[in-house]
């Protein structure tokens, strides 16, 4: 069963840094799209990266405006785990990360993923 669980948040002053890691529990063969969302209080949850994967053509990553050139997306294979690495952290990347798998290509709707992990608390203040 898919049932992505997400770790690594924490509270940070700006210009700090975190990784947020993700388990997926997929079929490691299978074309998948990780996407990573967040939400912060009283806004709409916005997406953030996403990492591809294609059995065929390997992997593609795609990041936000908002995060461009200060995160960083990884993954490990034998771990099943994607990353977002966080540099440079702002006040406003404040908020709870979630990451939500499909099987298939990358979708820009939230609703076509079917599965979410239970979200981690990312803080950044001074």
């Amino acid at each position: 069963q898919v049932r992505p669980v997400e770790s690594g948040g924490g509270s940070v002053q700006p210009g700090g840094s975190l990784t947020l890691s993700c388990v997926r529990s997929v079929d490691i063969d299978s074309t998948t799209c990780t996407r990573w969302f967040r939400q912060a209080p009283g806004m709409e949850r916005e997406w953030v990266a996403h990492l591809r994967r294609d059995g065929r053509t390997g992997y593609g990553t795609r990041y936000s405006d908002s995060v461009k050139g200060r995160f960083t997306l990884a993954h490990d294979d034998a771990k099943d785990t994607v990353y977002l690495l966080m540099n440079n952290l702002k006040t406003e990347d404040t908020g709870i990360y979630s990451c939500a798998v499909r099987f298939g290509g990358c979708s820009t709707d939230a609703q076509d993923y079917p599965y979410w992990g239970q979200g981690t608390q990312v803080t950044v203040s001074s």
